[in-house]
């Protein structure tokens, strides 16, 4: 028989029941009936009517042969409605219906969805008393079994309106079923929407200190505001009272509207401290809000769908303050949403790093990630060790294996450097004040495993190390082709490096922080010579009318020591014909000290016209310098840095596909066309096999090996993860995936 059949023969047989009941109530004297102070040894004696209803806590009661502790209803249940074939209320304990020996059903199998005590098969009563006289202490049992004892105590609390002891003590019962059944949702919200009104109205009122209040709020599982919240904020806006952080924070919790993403989840308590550091800073005062017109009035809906009741409250030291509604209000919470999105963004990163790591909390690249205004709020050991050891390498020369470095932050010694380990390294030591060279954001490669790189102060902390200005950039890579010809001959003289540094001082543009590292990558290019590979690929995208600037930064660096040797021409030549420059054009500039600007003779594809004269080599002595030439080519900082800017502007290479370039969405920024196509349909399931993603790279004309590469490098320097992770095929970062579709779903 199925379930409703069940339940159908049940209620006919406990109306039965009850029938037979009443005949025999009216045939027996009310001495045959057990009241609340009987011995539990009596057989089967039922409560009079003149004693039945609410069983106080502490009044034991033994209904089937089991004793009961109080705190529900025991009797001939009354009728709910106005018909008299109503419903009977679900509460009541009918003693005249038939109990099971053994309560075998503690999964439920045999509850309806509402159940009532008169309508469930013997079988469920027996399992339900059987509960009860064990102290109600089983969170395992159906929670159906639960709310057949709930509706008792919201019925009175909120119908019966006893004493306020009493009501104390059912408030207690209830926070104690909440933790009981912590896992159960429906039994989170209506013993929490129960809890949010009984505990005001056993109390009185609230404390707007109380932070067990306050943390109930926020666990609160309604689709509205929690009553209790509502009551508080009206109140403090009708007494006068300025919002802090804290309750500005409840509200937008709270709120049906709220827009909160998985930072403010993840990262909790980092997101309140962070959410307040902010608000204070701009409420200072804290946040005066308008009183509504509307006043709060308490709508409650019983969980037993038996009764609803409203409650008008007040505030005030007397009690005569009306209590406005601030469910309308929009200003406030829109306010709170635009700090939450600040501080959430700051967050991004230190959450996906949790996301990876969930027990890493505390770590050095864990803390690196943080705001550093929460530092002092959060402290870590071992940020605090990292410290002492990076200053300790600066006093040492500040040149230290790569590989070291790695170590030395996660924990583990890498088989290969890659962008990652190197880019989360830089922005750890920047969080501390300290910087690395080179940060492969802008640098044309990264140390490999047997160089070093270069540890440096700051003298700030930095959060933003992407953040720099077109000159910056201009002179980073100046210097990669300046400290290419000064290696040229294998040794760099004072005269060289001094002469490097003083373009790095001369150039215009630039902050004070970014001048600290431009020294530091030129100390990395005079230790690590720049190879022609290196720059090769950012040469071949110049057009014509950046090459007299960058014309001027290598005939610059081949004076600056007064003797111009065969090897620097070399490489000056290397240079221009990578520029697709007449390499004539060399001796020239160089006799000259300077470049003329005006037309520049392009060396053609075609073999070189016989005869032409290419002047010989130039003797190893002293040229003849302007001073005043070569100081003007230094500081003609502000056209090389507007045309240089423009080419090295990004790490990554110009896309071969330009012409498609500008119909990508702008959440593809930074990938070619093809490998925007590629992400955009791998980003539309979460597991790829091999055999899958060969075939779409293929469609795509790439080589998977590669295509994985690329797309991971790109969403590492986007994201600060990869989106892809090889095993057993590949599996998609949801977080990505989820971000990317979003965006693309904006129409980009």
């Amino acid at each position: 028989m199925d379930t409703a059949g069940r339940q159908a023969r049940a209620e006919l047989a406990a109306a039965a029941e009850r029938r037979a009941a009443e005949k025999q109530v009216r045939r027996s004297p009310p001495d045959q009936f057990l009241n609340q102070h009987s011995q539990p040894k009596k057989p089967k004696e039922k409560p009079s009517a003149r004693s039945q209803g609410w069983v106080r806590k502490g009044q034991s009661v033994t209904i089937a042969d089991r004793t009961i502790d109080g705190m529900v209803y025991v009797g001939t249940p009354p009728r709910i409605g106005s018909s008299y074939y109503g419903e009977s209320c679900r509460a009541y304990i009918d003693p005249s219906l038939s109990v099971a020996r053994f309560g075998s059903d503690k999964n439920g199998d045999s509850m309806s969805y509402w159940p009532g005590y008169s309508s469930i098969p013997a079988v469920c009563r027996a399992t339900y008393l059987d509960w009860l006289a064990d102290g109600r202490q089983d969170g395992t049992i159906n929670p159906g079994y639960m709310f057949l004892f709930f509706y008792g105590l919201e019925r009175r609390f909120l119908v019966d309106q006893p004493p306020d002891d009493e009501k104390q003590e059912i408030v207690a019962e209830v926070e104690r079923l909440k933790v009981l059944f912590a896992d159960n949702y429906s039994a989170q919200r209506y013993l929490g929407e129960f809890l949010d009104i009984a505990r005001i109205m056993a109390m009185g009122g609230i404390s707007l200190d109380d932070a067990t209040l306050k943390q109930t709020i926020l666990e609160n599982r309604s689709w509205d505001l929690p009553f209790s919240l509502k009551f508080a904020l009206g109140g403090m806006i009708a007494e006068g009272k300025a919002f802090d952080a804290e309750w500005l924070h409840l509200w937008l919790h709270c709120h049906p509207e709220r827009r909160l993403r998985t930072p403010a989840e993840r990262c909790g308590d980092e997101f309140k401290a962070l959410f307040k550091l902010k608000f204070d800073a701009l409420y200072p005062d804290g946040l005066k809000v308008r009183t509504p017109r509307k006043l709060l009035k308490m709508d409650y809906r019983a969980a037993s769908s038996e009764f609803n009741c409203s409650v008008n409250l007040t505030a005030g030291d007397g009690g005569d303050v009306a209590i406005p509604d601030v469910s309308d209000l929009r200003s406030p919470v829109q306010k709170a949403q635009k700090i939450a999105d600040e501080a959430m963004d700051e967050l991004d990163k230190f959450s996906r790093y949790l996301g990876r790591n969930p027990n890493g909390r505390g770590t050095i690249e864990a803390q690196a990630l943080l705001p550093a205004e929460l530092w002092s709020l959060f402290p870590s050991g071992e940020l605090e060790e990292l410290k002492t050891w990076a200053h300790e390498q600066v006093t040492a020369g500040g040149l230290i294996p790569a590989v070291d470095v790695i170590s030395r932050l996660e924990g583990v010694t890498p088989e290969k450097l890659g962008k990652r380990n190197l880019t989360g390294a830089a922005d750890a030591l920047a969080r501390i004040g300290f910087g690395m060279a080179p940060d492969p954001r802008f640098s044309l490669r990264g140390p490999k495993i047997d160089e070093p790189v270069v540890i440096f102060e700051l003298g700030v902390t930095v959060e933003q190390l992407e953040d720099v200005s077109p000159a910056y950039r201009s002179e980073l890579f100046e210097l990669a082709l300046a400290t290419f010809v000064a290696h040229a001959d294998s040794k760099i003289v004072g005269a060289e490096r001094r002469a490097l540094r003083n373009k790095v001082e001369a150039t215009k543009g630039l902050t004070e922080l970014e001048r600290k590292r431009l020294h530091a990558n030129l100390e990395w290019y005079l230790d690590v010579p720049p190879d022609m590979s290196w720059l090769r690929s950012k040469l071949k995208d110049a057009d014509a009318e950046h090459h007299l600037a960058l014309r001027a930064a290598v005939v610059a660096i081949a004076h600056a020591d007064g003797v111009i040797q065969s090897d620097e021409v070399a490489s000056i030549e290397k240079i221009y014909k990578a520029l697709g420059i007449d390499a004539g054009l060399v001796y020239a500039d160089l006799h000259a000290g300077d470049v003329a600007d005006g037309p520049v003779r392009v060396k053609a594809a075609e073999a070189e016209v016989p005869g032409e004269q290419i002047p010989d080599e130039p003797k190893a002595k002293a040229a003849s310098l302007d001073a005043a030439r070569i100081a003007a080519i230094r500081n003609d900082t502000e056209r090389v840095s507007s045309v240089l800017g423009e080419i090295f502007s990004t790490d990554e290479d110009v896309s071969d596909e330009a012409t498609a370039a500008h119909a990508l969405p702008s959440s593809m920024t930074g990938l070619d066309a093809k490998h925007a196509l590629l992400v955009g349909q791998i980003i539309q399931r979460e597991h790829w096999t091999d055999e899958e993603f060969d075939e779409l790279a293929g469609k795509q004309g790439l080589m998977p090996s590669g295509a994985l590469e690329a797309i991971n490098e790109w969403a590492f320097e986007k994201f600060d993860e990869a989106l892809l992770d090889e095993y057993d095929g590949y599996d998609v970062s949801p977080d990505i995936a989820d971000t990317l579709r979003a965006e693309m779903a904006k129409g980009d």
